[in-house]
């Protein structure tokens, strides 16, 4: 970490296709927030922007659906979105979106300095157009088989899968996703950034530069980028929803929403600016500003590579100090997913959870996915609550505001002289801050927020071990020394917790009447060098309860939602998938159908889902590769019969060629079946 005082941070933008659910607050947001919450502490200049992401193919496939516009469907994710993050309190300077005029001219002006300084390359290249729709198809209006995994629903931007970042036009077998036609390649003009040109710069930049201080998942997946080659990108989509593109020969174009979305962290800044009469450039031009980016793994390659590009070509702004990305977090052990409703929405906790913002954050902290995928459950949801907010934390506190009332009416008493057990725990506060700043710095969020939660583990034993309520009776001098360092340990707890639990941060610093003191303390570095922050004589409110037990009840009410999730699922999944379009005699005599046994089946490397398999087809032995691998073991395939459609064209998957492919189905669990013929005397028989 530099010593710089001035922070731009950003934060992903959601997309506005969907309200936020919890996989998304432990990513992204709450470690973003702790982090803007810390540097405001320190006394620091801080920027935290967001905003609505409102742009690109999804939003108009599902403002279809609905029959609405995309306008109408992000004015209202945008508002639900907005209105959780404010109460849930995520303390954005400035959240933002990516329909307003003021972002717009920002990527508009941002496209035409790229263009005016020759840094686009114009080709004419062939896309997939939809005869019937009339259209060229965007990316995500593409659907078909991924070439690397497998996966027969990837995108034609990426495949959710394997992760992999496609084109549409490297997909197997692909579809519109609007009329389900297969389309065809047609010519179209598109600009391009020649991220190739900017790979030796990357490469020594974040990968060897980067190589001790950036997560290594980050530099791994950067890395991995730049050893397969950069190729040139597309800032452009035919498309009508979007920011037109604003040169000539840009009609019916609009910049391509991975191009347009992360200039909306300069737009957002330069509409705060605008308000709080500040210069935004000092926030993206200076290089003593440090600039950081919390994002999902699945964001990498566009923070650490494409937008970077973006800003080297323009030439006049800062690189990020630290792109902090989190993996992924999955719910009671299975993928979230938005689809499935297989998710913890946070407006719908909002709701059944009323005033316990805190709680969430805490365990979305504890146990965020920082360097591996990670798992929520409700029950852990529970016992944290109960066994170390209330027990631990909230216990501390409410015993040391409620003999503070008994024995001195609220006053804080005068002590005496300090044993050296007091000394002890007096210095042990004073070393929290530095413990913390170490965690938080070096964004490891779990390991602060730990040690958080020591701090009122070292005040519960205190008052456990000096027992004030036995020393009233028979030394009740030696009891107001007890309760005048219980209460520096409450005052230090308000002020460094801030960054985790702003809430109950604000409610105790009530109780210990923070706004009456005159004093400079009750900040972070007053906690880190004075062993007086709550002084002798001033009144403290009444205790009232951090935190409340959540019962059995609650957690089985969502226990249920979800099973109700995965039931409506399986009924959906058991559907019979309806009949395709008509095809003709002539175009299914074309296939080569034959029978055919496996005779040797081997994982592909590095991949969860591809079999590589050699198969006797009767006309000769054949090399098949197939997503067959997380639904058989390479022992079940050997000696399988098999339906095998021989005269498919080859294909190069993961560098292995294909050549043919079994035919499958799927029964109602997922699970993938053969298509199988039981007689073993067929081997090599066409199927007529």
């Amino acid at each position: 970490m530099s010593d710089n005082k001035r922070f731009t941070i950003t934060a992903a933008l959601p997309y506005t296709n969907g309200p936020v659910h919890i996989g998304h607050l432990a990513g992204v947001y709450v470690p973003a927030d702790i982090f803007a919450r810390y540097q405001r502490l320190k006394g620091n200049d801080v920027a935290f922007m967001c905003g609505s992401d409102e742009h690109g193919v999804p939003i108009t496939i599902k403002a279809k659906k609905e029959g609405i516009t995309p306008q109408e469907l992000v004015d209202r994710y945008h508002k639900i979105i907005g209105d959780s993050f404010e109460e849930f309190g995520i303390s954005f300077d400035n959240y933002s979106r990516t329909s307003a005029h003021i972002h717009h001219d920002t990527a508009q002006d941002f496209f035409k300095k790229l263009e005016a300084d020759g840094k686009f390359v114009e080709q004419v290249t062939e896309q997939l157009y939809d005869k019937e729709a009339d259209q060229f198809l965007a990316d995500r209006f593409v659907t078909g088989t991924c070439p690397k995994c497998g996966n027969p629903d990837a995108y034609g931007d990426q495949c959710e899968n394997c992760g992999t970042s496609l084109n549409a036009t490297d997909l197997i077998n692909p579809k519109s996703a609007i009329t389900g036609n297969t389309p065809e390649l047609r010519e179209t003009k598109h600009w391009f950034l020649p991220l190739d040109q900017y790979s030796d710069w990357l490469n020594e930049w974040i990968v060897e530069g980067h190589a001790q201080d950036w997560k290594p998942n980050v530099t791994g997946q950067v890395k991995s980028w730049i050893n397969d080659g950069l190729q040139p990108r597309a800032v452009t989509r035919d498309l009508d929803w979007g920011i037109p593109v604003p040169v000539k020969g840009g009609e019916g174009k609009v910049l391509y929403v991975w191009f347009d979305a992360p200039i909306g962290y300069i737009s957002a800044t330069k509409e705060w600016a605008a308000k709080t009469h500040k210069n935004w450039e000092d926030y993206w031009k200076d290089e003593n500003t440090s600039l950081v980016h919390f994002i999902g793994k699945d964001n990498i390659v566009f923070h650490c590579i494409i937008f970077p590009s973006m800003l080297k070509a323009h030439g006049d702004y800062i690189m990020p100090e630290n792109v902090p990305a989190n993996e992924f977090l999955n719910l009671e052990d299975q993928k979230i997913s938005t689809s499935r409703n297989w998710a913890v929405w946070l407006h719908e906790y909002l709701e059944e959870f009323p005033g316990q913002q805190d709680v969430l954050r805490y365990v979305l902290t504890a146990n965020a996915p920082e360097t591996k995928d990670n798992n929520f459950t409700w029950k852990d949801f529970q016992a944290r609550n109960n066994n170390e907010l209330v027990a631990i934390f909230g216990n501390f506190i409410n015993r040391t505001l409620v003999l503070t009332h008994k024995y001195y009416n609220g006053v804080v008493p005068e002590p005496n002289e300090f044993s050296s057990v007091d000394l002890e725990v007096l210095n042990e506060i004073n070393a929290y801050p530095a413990k913390l700043e170490q965690s938080v710095e070096r964004y490891r969020f779990r390991e602060s927020v730990t040690e958080l939660m020591n701090l009122a583990r070292l005040g519960n034993k205190y008052l456990a071990d000096e027992e004030p309520w036995k020393l009233m009776k028979t030394d009740p001098e030696r009891v107001k020394t007890i309760m005048f360092v219980s209460l520096q340990i409450a005052a230090s707890l308000s002020v460094l917790s801030e960054p985790f639990l702003p809430h109950a941060s604000e409610k105790l610093k009530s109780m210990l009447c923070h706004a009456d003191l005159e004093s400079a303390s009750f900040q972070w570095n007053e906690v880190a060098s004075q062993q007086t922050l709550i002084p002798t004589g001033h009144k403290i409110n009444k205790a009232e309860l951090l935190f409340s037990k959540i019962e059995d009840a609650q957690i089985e009410a969502q226990l249920e939602k979800l099973e109700a999730s995965k039931a409506t699922n399986a009924a959906e999944k058991s559907q019979i998938m309806p009949q395709k379009d008509e095809t003709t005699y002539d175009d299914f005599m074309k296939m080569d159908l034959r029978v055919g046994e496996i005779l040797t089946a081997e994982k592909m490397p590095k991949t969860d889902k591809l079999m590589v398999m050699t198969v006797d087809t009767g006309i000769d032995n054949r090399t098949i590769v197939s997503g067959i691998a997380q639904h058989y073991t390479a022992e079940e395939l050997v000696g399988k019969k098999v339906t095998v459609l021989v005269n498919l064209a080859p294909r190069k998957l993961r560098g292995t060629v294909s050549q043919g492919m079994i035919l499958l189905a799927e029964d109602p669990d997922g699970k993938l079946v053969f298509v199988n013929p039981d007689d073993a005397s067929v081997n090599g028989a066409v199927i007529a």
